[in-house]
Parts: structure tokens; sequence; C-alpha cells
């Protein structure tokens, strides 16, 4: 049987149906998967052999995630194939445009809280051409239905590629997801081949979003240096899984602080900034505000830094334990913006971190407690 990269050296990347003939009937779990608690829709092919994602099978399939039935492997790996490759087209920094009288909403981490991301469309209606959604990174880890997120906002990309803007986040990284439960979670309801599948798919997420020419949208936050372009972020080679240090590693992990200057990051990567940061670089490439996720907020949001800086997190009474509000911003014309608060909804009995690797998990913990 052909790997996944030998299939696609063959085929191309162009066609998911293409590639899951070569690679063979049970490709997904090795021959041995067990379907019954797979839905019965499935995709069919267009015309140029690309797969067709309608709002119907989205529909359905968010439905049948609910009920706690599994998307079918095939279907699955078309729907993150074709998403990777929609990435991929796309610069490291994508600009917006959000004309007078349209809208666009953000939202901040939704970290594996499928049936609050689920509240989020009913609030705020699903994402279309004329309802469009930016989702500004960690998709998945720590709550247990990460898989269920990434692939509704993945077939809502397939379905509609000016519908949904995706951000990486710190939490789409390989080292995170093996840690906090992505990893497992993928490898216990798809089978293990997908984990490598969407370790590709993460890297290439942009990093950053400007609506408007004038908002500055990244997960984590800003630089270590001053005098960063918009343009030097444009450039980062994104395809790769983030490194140590550098910009890509800050626009990740960075955090605001409320002294002056920049300090030493509490999480050991990125770097913690002061509001004159934040005005320097606003002042440097003409942006008025920047919009950043990666911290719970008790009500969803946050304005720091002279109100030049807001931080939005969208995953209510994270992990089941902090009451926080979650919290989705929309923007409305060029520069009218409004914040939504909602509280967190029940969900099937399965504890956050269901699937996380507690050996490296305790072997952190004992790291940081020396």
């Amino acid at each position: 049987m052909l790997t996944l990269q030998e299939a696609t050296a063959v085929v191309g990347h162009n066609s998911g149906v293409a590639v899951m003939a070569a690679l063979g009937e049970c490709w997904w779990c090795g021959g041995g998967c067990n379907e019954s608690r797979v839905n019965n829709h499935h995709l069919y092919a267009g015309e140029a052999g690309d797969i067709v994602v309608t709002l119907d099978f989205v529909k359905e399939m968010m439905e049948d995630f609910k009920n706690q039935k599994t998307l079918h492997p095939r279907d699955a790996f078309q729907i993150i194939s074709q998403t990777k490759e929609l990435l991929r087209a796309l610069p490291s920094l994508v600009d917006i445009s959000v004309p007078a009288g349209n809208h666009i909403t953000v939202c901040g981490d939704v970290h594996g809280q499928f049936y609050d991301l689920v509240n989020i469309f009913e609030l705020n209606g699903l994402p279309s051409e004329e309802n469009p959604y930016l989702f500004n990174g960690d998709f998945v880890d720590r709550g247990s239905f990460s898989l269920e997120v990434v692939l509704t906002l993945f077939a809502l990309k397939c379905m509609c590629p000016s519908a949904i803007h995706l951000a990486r986040g710190n939490h789409e990284t390989k080292n995170m997801n093996m840690i906090y439960g992505f990893e497992g979670e993928v490898r216990s309801k798809l089978g293990e081949n997908f984990v490598e599948l969407f370790a590709e798919a993460f890297c290439c997420l942009p990093l950053a979003h400007v609506i408007n020419g004038k908002v500055f949208v990244t997960h984590g936050g800003l630089f270590s240096v001053d005098g960063v372009k918009l343009s030097d972020i444009r450039e980062i080679n994104r395809f790769c899984e983030p490194p140590q240090e550098g910009l890509m590693c800050e626009l990740l992990w960075s955090d605001p602080q409320a002294t002056p200057g920049r300090g030493p990051s509490k999480r050991g990567s990125g770097v913690s900034f002061g509001g004159d940061v934040t005005r320097r670089f606003l002042q440097d490439n003409d942006l008025s505000l920047v919009v950043r996720s990666h911290e719970l907020k008790g009500e969803g949001y946050e304005f720091e830094h002279d109100e030049r800086l807001v931080t939005v997190f969208s995953a209510p009474n994270y992990c089941d334990q902090f009451g926080n509000k979650g919290a989705f911003i929309r923007f409305e014309g060029p520069d009218c913006a409004q914040i939504f608060t909602f509280s967190a909804v029940p969900h099937p009995d399965v504890k956050p971190m269901a699937y996380a690797n507690n050996f490296l998990l305790s072997a952190i913990r004992r790291q940081l407690t020396g």
C-alpha cells in the first residue's frame, strides 16, 4: 500500500479523490477501522475531480457530530486535503476587505469546545459570503471535541473559501497536539495516518490578517524588536513547525503586559510586550488596533494598552472549570465594531483533556515546579 506522500506524488495535490484511490480503500486505519459510529453522508466529486462540500452536507455533518457520530474517514481525508491546498495558496498575512454595509466576525480560541462553536453559529449565523468569519487560532487541544471543531471549520472553508478565514495558533502545532489531546483524539476517532495529515494542513495556516488596512489580527501578539513591518510578516516562510524564536514564534506565543517595554514570556516562548510596543507597531504600519486571542478573559474579551489592543477568547467555561464567558467581535463597515459575549452550553459527558498525554503533562508539571 502506498504512503500518503507517495500517493500524492503520483497524482498531484489537487484531487483528494484521486489520492484516495491511489492509497487504497482503508489507508486511514491500516485496514482495521471500526465504522459502527461513522455517519452515512458522503461527499461527491465535481466535474474537475475536486470534492464538493455543500451547505446541506455541512449541516448534516454538524448534526451527526452533535450526536457523537464521526465523519467517514474518506470524507475527512478529502476535506483536510482540499483545505490544505486552499490554505497553501494564501500569503502568510492575509488582507481582508469589509466594505461599508458589510461585516466580519472575529472569534478567538475555541479549544475543542464543539458545542460552544455550534452556539456561536446559532447566535450569529453560519459562515457565508454575506456573513464571513475569522477564527484566530487554537481550534484544537484541551477540549475533547477538537476533531469535530476543526473538521467543521475546514468543511466550511471548502464550502465557501471567502466565508471563513483561519489563522494558526500556538496549538496548531505537533508538540502541543502531542501533549494536550488533539493527537490522541485523532488517533482514537480517525486513525494514526490522520495525525500527520492534520500537521501538514496546520503548517499551511496563515499567521495574521489585516482588516481594511487598519485592524491587525494574530493569535498571540507582537515582537521582541521594533520596526517590524507588515511586509516582513508577509515574507515569513510559515510552512513548517514554529521555531523557538523569531517573528513566527512571537506571532503565535506573545502576550501583552501592563508595564512599558518588554519582558520574558510567562509561557517560555514569545515575549511580553507593553503598550508602548503596541503603539509603535501600529504607528509604523498605519494601523489602529491589534486583535489577538491566546488568553482566557473572564468576560471573554479585554481591552489593554489604551484600547489599542483587544483580546478575544471564544471558549466559555474553559475546560469546564473557569466559569468565564466567551466573546466574538463583529467588525461592521470600515471602522465600527461590536463585541458580543455568551455563556457555555451543555455538552456530552466527555471531560476536557480526555485524550491528553498524561505522561508528558506530568513531566511538564515536574519541570515547572522544579
